[in-house]
């Protein structure tokens, strides 16, 4: 009775139960039980090597891949899921590639290969400005903890100029640091991007612009300053501005300017569209070309 009672809900259309329990698609194939060992078994070696059966099977590829390279960081094989993302990307749908990339992003974070992350986060606000990303479409849809919302081609911009501004700073590279995150701000601001934002002023030395901007996160006139978060991390670093003596000798490292005349006008194009009152350059711009200059003397 109750094998008949399945298979009626099954000619329905009905996913059994247990698989909408644990998120588990229906099936029985090399991907379904890779999902299974990877969600319920709780075994991501098993886990894993069924993903690998699914890819040569053909079996659901663009989520074998990125699910098996998920699996494959939290196991800390960080450089084997870039080189298996980097070897059967081929293998994918054109849909999945923009998947893959933050993926690639992630574990390019991960294990240090800041090179490699800035490439590739430059390579999709390329796509951005060239009007490729999302597939031409203004939204896209995105999941997290589970959750389904959209997301809009200028907060994508402004993620993605944020997660550049950090990988700058990683290379204490102030300058180019400043210039995306203050492009990110104009575009979607956020607490947590303004806090970055004065960091990299505090390390040039710029205290009181840095202070100016601290004080609007702590003032709350900032989209996500009510967060605790950002109000104690901005009161942590309103004591890095606190005037201080510094030897005669300490002088500030300057780093070589690391964006491509293309993507600074491919961002100031974007710019222009999506706030065509503005000024048509920032003051920053200015600065660097005489910068660049001097690097020419």
């Amino acid at each position: 009775m109750e094998e008949s009672s399945r298979r009626k809900s099954s000619r329905k259309g009905d996913k059994d139960p247990f698989c909408v329990l644990h998120k588990l698609p229906s099936g029985d194939t090399p991907y379904v039980r890779a999902k299974h060992a990877q969600l319920v078994e709780k075994d991501p070696e098993v886990a894993i090597v069924l993903f690998w059966k699914a890819i040569n099977a053909g079996d659901r590829v663009d989520s074998a891949l990125k699910d098996m390279a998920v699996v494959m960081k939290q196991l800390d094989r960080t450089e084997e899921a870039i080189e298996a993302i980097k070897s059967f990307r081929s293998l994918c749908s054109k849909q999945a590639q923009e998947s893959l990339d933050n993926v690639l992003i992630d574990l390019y974070k991960k294990c240090g290969r800041i090179d490699e992350q800035i490439d590739l986060l430059k390579q999709k606000l390329r796509l951005i400005y060239q009007g490729e990303a999302f597939n031409g479409k203004p939204t896209k849809t995105a999941r997290s903890h589970g959750k389904k919302f959209q997301v809009s081609i200028k907060q994508e911009t402004s993620r993605i100029l944020g997660n550049l501004g950090w990988a700058y700073m990683q290379k204490s590279n102030y300058m180019a640091a400043e210039v995306v995150y203050k492009k990110a701000q104009m575009i979607d601001p956020d607490a947590n991007k303004a806090c970055n934002l004065a960091l990299c002023l505090i390390k040039q030395a710029r205290n009181s612009e840095a202070r100016s901007i601290l004080n609007e996160v702590l003032q709350g006139n900032i989209p996500g300053s009510e967060d605790c978060k950002a109000q104690n991390r901005a009161q942590e670093l309103m004591v890095e501005v606190e005037p201080r003596w510094l030897p005669p000798s300490t002088k500030m490292k300057i780093a070589r300017f690391d964006l491509e005349d293309d993507l600074i006008d491919g961002l100031e194009k974007l710019l222009n569209e999506w706030a065509p009152s503005r000024t048509k350059r920032l003051p920053i711009f200015e600065e660097i070309s005489s910068y660049r200059n001097q690097l020419a003397c």
